[in-house]
């Protein structure tokens, strides 16, 4: 195991501005849930998996400057938040240098999830499209999710997509397995994914994937370090280094207090760290890019107009 870096100012590519109404999470997916405890929850509908959920904010704290300070805390540079946040645009318009837009979709809506895309990347320098395949429903690799994969193409931004079984109580074990990746990354070969959420019970599938499709990497989002799979650390430490990307869960399931906390007990190499924590994620979300958030993408489509 090397020591973990301080002079690297890791990057965060899945990570949100705390909210006021504490069911916002579980209200997202509510259509979804059937059993009465995850109707009944008040934080998350996976709330079961997490302890010491970071708490709520009130009317009178400012989202944008309580992550601030979060991110600061703890020498974190960037931060991708997603435009489906109302302290979104904002954040992005005053602190340019620390924030970076995703953007969220729901496949079920095909037209809709690919003009949303479109729109917010004119709008916007959006450098992922995020979605979660159990909580629309849709498998990843059902139809409806092709012309976003292939609007993601068109416009180089990477998509972020949950793998493997789901915390929620959803069918997921046929919607987000692992394997589905494989017809994906065969038709879209442009395409860059970033598995999210562990891929458990299938992460060794997902290394074999990664070590197969060029476009194919993993984010460590919604584990807590000292649960981050052994095959993971495992690939990143040997042919994987380039593939693995740091991500936390602030504040849906964890703090950044106890990421941070736990990191350095990761039996990462030396030439791991610096790949995980910055530079892979600012490779694959371009986020050395010297772009405004409010310049927009190079969408071929409009320069045609």
């Amino acid at each position: 195991m090397s020591p973990f870096p301080t002079d690297v100012r890791p990057v965060d590519v899945y990570i949100s501005f705390p909210q006021t109404n504490p069911s916002a999470t579980t209200d997202r997916y509510r259509s979804v849930l059937k059993d009465a405890d995850s109707q009944a929850t008040e934080r998350h509908p996976a709330e079961y998996m997490f302890k010491d959920i970071p708490a709520v904010i009130t009317e009178d704290d400012d989202p944008v400057a309580v992550l601030l300070a979060e991110l600061d805390r703890h020498g974190i540079e960037l931060a991708l938040v997603n435009l489906d946040s109302p302290a979104t645009p904002r954040a992005l318009e005053q602190h340019p240098d620390r924030f970076r837009a995703t953007v969220n979709v729901d496949p079920k809506d095909v037209s809709g999830a690919v003009r949303k895309i479109r729109d917010s990347a004119a709008r916007y320098r959006v450098h992922g499209v995020v979605s979660f395949p159990g909580g629309v429903q849709v498998a990843i690799n059902d139809a409806r999710y092709y012309p976003v994969y292939q609007t993601c193409v068109d416009l180089d931004i990477p998509i972020i997509m949950n793998a493997g079984v789901a915390g929620p109580r959803f069918p997921s074990v046929d919607i987000q397995y692992v394997g589905h990746f494989d017809r994906v990354c065969y038709e879209f070969p442009e395409l860059k994914i970033v598995m999210c959420h562990g891929s458990e019970p299938w992460e060794e599938l997902a290394v074999k994937l990664m070590l197969k499709y060029p476009g194919l990497h993993y984010c460590t989002s919604a584990f807590a370090p000292k649960y981050y799979p052994k095959a993971i650390i495992d690939f990143a430490n040997t042919r994987g280094a380039d593939k693995i990307i740091y991500a936390g869960y602030y504040p849906s399931g964890l703090s950044l207090d106890r990421i941070f906390r736990e990191l350095p007990d990761v039996p990462f190499r030396d030439h791991v760290w610096p790949k995980f924590l910055r530079e892979n994620a600012m490779r694959v979300f371009r986020l050395d890019e010297d772009l405004s958030p409010n310049v927009a993408a190079r969408d071929p489509l409009t320069a045609m107009r």
